[in-house]
């Protein structure tokens, strides 16, 4: 039987982490459950005091403020004895594992060259939740801002967003995924070094798959493993929508350099530019960001 950490990152996260904890023995069911870290971001709620109700194995790590996501994954897992186990499973708070969710991620890291696996995931109504992603590129920069990310993600391999729902349907690599619930081999952690905490949230688990791909480790989807997320603020919140455009831009110049890394600027700026023209708020404020970044995209709130 395989062993299994679990690093849950919480900021303020009280209404929503005691579901995740109470999925956490159904979604283990296969495996050996041996820890479970809570990283706090400096919760001004009672989320700490949510996860000291649970017991063991679960535990609180506090990081001090809100130091961002990368920040609480490093925290959580300096806290692990990697020796220990076979896997470490970094969720959101706002995850429910379906049961004998853990097992079919943890069967994929025993096969060679797979250093993450992420699972099958829902919305809370049960309808797909589209997390996987292909290499992020000029080309698909362009054909997202001329046609949507939505659109382009069914075209073949245009899009840098999966949304066919029949490549879900089947296991297979990818370039990254999100980092909502990404289950890790201890080799990778030590092999890839620490998430960066420059990102502070969005594109933080990007850089880290790709630095895996780099090394020549795979981000590998299972189907057969499922999760319910009930999602994040970017969609409808301006500021985060901002930040997660800012950051992706960044991460595209800092790995392939200034010139590329202006054309995909200039790509992701034109269509988010269309997209707010059509009276999309957040794209307004990604238009912003973009055209007058400030330190508000490098600092969350504390």
């Amino acid at each position: 039987m395989g062993r299994v950490a679990v690093v849950i990152v919480t900021y303020n996260s009280e209404g929503v982490l005691g579901g995740c904890l109470d999925s956490l023995a159904a979604g283990a069911e296969g495996v050996e459950l041996v820890d479970v870290v809570v990283a706090d971001n400096a919760s001004k709620d009672g989320s700490v005091a949510v996860a000291e109700r649970a017991g063991p194995p679960v535990r609180v790590v506090q990081t001090g403020r809100n130091a961002g996501y990368a920040a609480a994954v490093n925290a959580g897992i300096a806290a692990l004895d990697l020796d220990a186990v076979d896997g470490v499973y970094v969720l959101n708070p706002d995850c429910r594992l379906r049961p004998g969710a853990v097992a079919p991620l943890l069967a994929c890291l025993r096969e060679p060259g797979r250093g993450i696996a992420v699972p099958y995931m829902v919305n809370p109504d049960g309808s797909l939740q589209p997390s996987l992603r292909r290499r992020p590129t000029v080309g698909r920069a362009l054909v997202e801002a001329v046609i949507g990310g939505s659109l382009a993600g069914r075209v073949g391999r245009l899009g840098e967003l999966v949304t066919d729902p029949r490549d879900y349907a089947r296991p297979g690599a990818y370039a990254w995924a999100t980092g909502a619930a990404m289950l890790i081999s201890p080799r990778v952690i030590r092999e890839v070094g620490p998430w960066d905490e420059s990102f502070l949230l969005y594109s933080e688990e990007t850089d880290f798959c790709l630095r895996a791909a780099d090394l020549g480790w795979t981000t590998w989807y299972e189907p057969a493993s499922v999760i319910e997320h009930i999602g994040g603020d970017s969609g409808i919140d301006p500021t985060l929508a901002a930040l997660l455009v800012v950051n992706k831009v960044r991460l595209y110049r800092r790995r392939h350099g200034p010139l590329a890394g202006l054309a995909y600027y200039l790509a992701v700026l034109g269509g988010e530019s269309v997209r707010a023209l059509a009276g999309r708020r957040t794209s307004r404020a990604s238009v912003a960001a973009l055209v007058r970044p400030s330190r508000r995209m490098t600092a969350l709130p504390q």
